[in-house]
């Protein structure tokens, strides 16, 4: 994904409320600040995907793409988004590091009816 769509997608975001404006200019800070030091190198994972999906009508309620530079700062805005039980922020970053890929977690919340996966793509 380019940067350019990228921060149109972090502008979307912000227009649909899911995050706030102040924490989409520092989103927005971080990406440009990551297109420089954090160029993806070969046979590295380059983007974390966190994806909700209702049980009931398999509709997607959350996709979002956080690139790997961006990891920190996205879990901090966006903790809502990750499972509350589930891998930490640190073992998701050893699987990064490693080169895994693929779904990395799956979990269904019966009680919210939603399930919630998390890539390394």
């Amino acid at each position: 994904m380019s940067l350019s769509e990228e921060r149109m997608r972090i502008l979307k975001l912000i227009e649909s409320g899911q995050v706030k404006a102040e924490d989409g200019a520092q989103l927005l800070d971080a990406l440009g600040e990551s297109s420089t030091r954090d160029r993806p190198r070969a046979g590295r994972p380059n983007v974390l995907r966190v994806r909700v999906t209702d049980l009931g009508g398999r509709r997607q309620k959350i996709n979002v793409t956080i690139p790997v530079g961006l990891i920190d700062v996205g879990a901090k805005l966006g903790a809502r988004l990750f499972p509350r039980s589930g891998p930490t922020i640190d073992e998701i970053r050893r699987a990064i590091d490693s080169g895994v890929t693929g779904r990395v977690f799956d979990m269904q919340d019966l009680d919210e009816g939603e399930r919630i996966e998390i890539f390394i793509e």
